[in-house]
Order: structure tokens, then C-alpha cells, then sequence
């Protein structure tokens, strides 16, 4: 029987020395769409818990996918969700004798983990490794090229993992599940080491342990800088072509969510897709779900896909508070470079309706945009501060591989993303946190 890895490995940056003491400058990898880094109260081989920690859905799903498809032993081991050092993990990896591992990366990690591919390579030169994730979107030939490196799969990966299971190598191309094929399939790899570790403090209302899961896969909008439906729910890194919504079934939600909770005690949900409340529908569903499930839950959502009754039916069902993307408080911005369709002063009057019926809000937003001024940053801050926000998220723009935002960067023209434009102004980076450090003082 073939013995199968799919490894979320050790992402430790640097030690740095603080007015309060000395951190672990440490990464989140696969589970979240950008991956960065950040101080963390971890050290390796010692996990503290209370830090954001997402699942990492794609390589959950497809870990039991190939599982069932293939008879292979499969282990799931999330390196990031028990902080485990690199000694712990090349010693489980040597002992291990895989035939394959299957590593999950995107741009801000790739520069670690192709250093950590090679002494992969060297403590187990018999397992063939498997690159999947964003970063192979339009990176796969110099990472055949460069690297001691079987396979290289594009987009989801369940589909390309049995492939190189039976005998595919070389670059896997785009093979995604059907929504029927989707609804079809094992529930993702949970067990009792990592299952209790996940965790997400925003929206405030949180109640641990929580689980993160997904109602559905992919997003229609096609903002100049987000990585999944370009990269990996879809193949579009120029967002000029079309991009699939496909939903799970109520009945395979309900059944999953009963699964997870009764195994595991989970106290509240948390709905990690890339747009939650895409169509009334799908929330109907969703919220009849929850009220079987009966758990506190939150989600991440946009302010104008549902109607006003809509929300209503969340909260009656639980729902406790969402994450709202905006992005910018410039309507120019959001309409010329990002291309998100949002109307702000509609948007903000969402926050304000959602507040009235007791939700929490958490709002995102994003600053760097390539064409982006200065002044147009600020007004971002002076929208944020018209938001009656319970939490926020700042961060830099990160440019991902496979996006339109790294496409425009390479060829210098994106049409559809007629504000864009890559000059001196524009600061380049692939980690948003670090980025974010870099222009925050700018800002009042």
C-alpha cells in the first residue's frame, strides 16, 4: 500500500528582539488566501493557542479525496497548527517513508519552502514531492526546472493528486470537481491533534473550539488582488475569464457539520468560503442548516449580495457576525483598480443595518494598491472611522502568484483594471503584513 503525505511544513522566519521581549517572527500557510508572516508567542516545538490559525481546507479535502479514490495510507500533517520545529518535522518526514508528500505553497512562503524542499529531498530522497497551490499558476516550469520536484498540480488538488498517484507527473493542469463530484466526497482530514487548534478571533462573538469549513468553493467578482478564484477555484490570472460559484449541498452540511461537532466539540462555526452569502438561496439553505446544527456561527460575506430579509434569517439562525471585505474607502479605487462593484455608501449603510439587528462586523481593508495615491490611501482611513466596525483588518496589498495584480506586474497592462498601473509609486510585495509595517506611518 502507497504511503502518502500531505505536509503543511514549519514556516519560522526570524527571532526578533522587542521592548517586550524576544518573538518568533512565524507563518501561516495553506488555509489562508494570503500568507504572511507575523510575531507570534509560539516557539518552535511549543504551541501557545489563541493566535489566527486557519484550516487548511484544499489540502484537508483532498487528503481524504485520494484516500477513498486510491486505498493509499494517507497522513495529514499540519506543521503550522502545532508549531512544530524543523528538527520534529525532517525526523517525522525521514521516519515517515513516504512515496509521496504533497506540499501546498503560495509567493510569500516560496522562497522558505523551496529551501525546505531540498532538505525534504535529502532526508527522504525515495518519497517523490508534489508542489500544489498558488504558486504553481504560472510558476510550475522553474519549479520543475530548479527543484528535485515530481509534479507540479494546478488549482484544487484532489482530482491531480490521484493522477500523480496513477503514474502522472510533470505539470497537472486544471481538473476540478464538478458540484456534484464535490457533494460526493469524503468530508476533509480532521484528527485529534490538529483538529482543536484552528482558530479565528474575528468577528468578535467567537466561542471555542470553533471550526472552520466551507459552504462553497469560488467567487465570481474578480478583484485585481485575490488568489483563490484566480488561482485556485479557477484559472484566471488575468480576470478576463470566467469564474465558477459551486456549492455543497444542505444535506452534505448538515451531515458534516454533525460529524465535526460530535467528534470533535466544537462550540461555534466559523464559514471561511471566499464569499458566503453569494444569493439568497444558498443562505436559506444554510441557515435552516444551522438551526438543526444549533451553534453559534460566523461568516465571511459581502455587503450587497443578499436582501435586507436575508440577514434577518441569519441572525434568527445564529449567525452572531461576518467579515465584510470593502478593500478602500476611495469609490474611484474600488471601481478603477480593484473592480470589486461595491458601492461604498451602500456598503456602509449594510454595517449600520447590520448593527441594528445585533450582528458584529469585522471589515477588511487593503492599502498599496499598484496606481493607488497616497491621498486615496488616507481616505481609506477616513471611511473606516464613518464604520460603526466591531473589529478590522489593515494589511498591504500582497501580490500572489497567479493573480491579475502579479499578471499586471509582469506584462504592465491589465485592461479591465484601467486604474491599475505598476510606477515608482507602487511598492512590490508578497507578504501584506510586512508591507502594511511599511506604509502605516504614512497614515493618520
Amino acid at each position: 500500500m502507497a504511503r502518502v503525505l500531505f505536509s503543511n511544513p514549519p514556516w519560522w522566519d526570524e527571532r526578533v528582539q522587542t521592548a517586550g521581549g524576544t518573538y518568533w517572527r512565524a507563518g501561516v500557510r495553506a488555509g489562508s488566501r494570503w500568507p504572511f508572516t507575523r510575531l507570534s508567542q509560539c516557539a518552535p516545538d511549543h504551541f501557545l493557542w489563541g493566535e489566527y490559525l486557519p484550516y487548511p481546507g484544499f489540502m484537508g479535502y483532498a487528503a481524504t479525496y485520494l484516500g477513498k479514490m486510491t486505498g493509499a495510507h494517507v497522513d495529514m500533517r499540519d506543521s503550522i497548527a502545532v508549531r512544530e520545529s524543523y528538527e520534529s518535522y525532517l525526523l517525522a518526514i525521514a521516519a515517515g517513508s513516504y512515496d509521496f508528500i504533497f506540499i501546498e505553497s503560495a509567493s510569500p512562503s516560496w522562497e522558505h519552502d523551496s529551501k525546505l524542499i531540498r532538505r525534504i529531498h535529502d532526508v527522504s530522497k525515495g518519497s517523490k514531492i508534489v508542489v500544489a497551490g498558488p504558486i504553481t499558476a504560472t510558476g510550475h516550469e522553474q519549479i520543475m526546472a530548479n527543484l528535485p520536484v515530481h509534479a507540479c498540480i494546478r488549482g484544487e488538488y484532489e482530482k491531480g493528486s490521484v493522477k500523480v498517484m496513477n503514474g502522472a507527473a510533470g505539470l497537472i493542469d486544471y481538473d476540478l470537481l464538478t458540484e456534484q463530484e464535490m457533494n460526493e466526497s469524503p468530508f476533509p482530514y480532521y484528527d485529534s491533534v490538529i483538529a482543536l487548534r484552528y482558530w479565528d478571533a474575528c468577528p468578535k462573538g467567537q466561542v471555542s473550539p470553533h471550526a472552520h469549513v466551507w459552504s462553497s468553493r469560488g467567487c465570481p467578482y474578480k478583484c485585481i488582488f485575490c488568489v483563490w478564484p484566480a488561482t485556485m477555484t479557477g484559472n484566471d490570472p488575468d480576470g478576463t475569464k470566467p469564474r465558477r460559484v459551486r456549492h455543497y449541498s444542505a444535506d452534505y452540511m448538515e451531515a458534516f457539520l454533525r460529524e465535526i461537532v460530535g467528534r470533535y466539540g466544537y462550540k461555534s462555526i466559523y464559514f471561511d468560503d471566499d464569499t458566503f452569502n453569494l444569493g439568497d438561496k444558498h443562505m436559506v439553505n444554510m441557515c435552516q442548516v444551522m438551526r438543526k446544527i444549533g451553534l453559534p456561527w460566523s461568516a465571511m460575506c459581502r455587503a450587497d449580495t443578499v436582501k435586507p430579509e436575508t440577514w434577518v434569517l441569519m441572525r434568527q439562525s445564529g449567525c452572531f457576525g461576518v467579515k465584510l471585505g470593502f478593500e478602500s474607502g476611495s469609490q474611484e479605487v474600488i471601481n478603477n483598480i480593484v473592480n470589486k462593484h461595491l458601492n461604498l455608501e451602500k456598503a456602509r449603510a449594510t454595517v449600520f443595518d447590520l448593527k441594528r439587528l445585533g450582528f458584529t462586523v469585522h471589515g477588511t481593508f487593503t492599502y498599496g494598491l499598484p496606481g493607488e495615491t497616497q491621498e486615496q490611501m488616507q481616505q481609506t482611513r477616513d471611511y473606516i472611522r464613518t464604520l460603526p466596525l466591531d473589529s478590522l483588518q489593515e494589511s498591504g496589498c500582497a501580490e500572489i502568484e497567479g493573480t491579475p495584480l502579479n499578471t499586471l506586474t509582469k506584462a504592465g497592462n491589465l485592461a479591465r483594471y484601467k486604474g491599475a498601473k505598476i510606477d515608482q509609486a507602487y511598492v512590490a510585495g508578497s507578504d501584506g503584513a510586512r508591507k502594511f509595517d511599511a506604509i502605516a506611518d504614512k497614515l493618520r
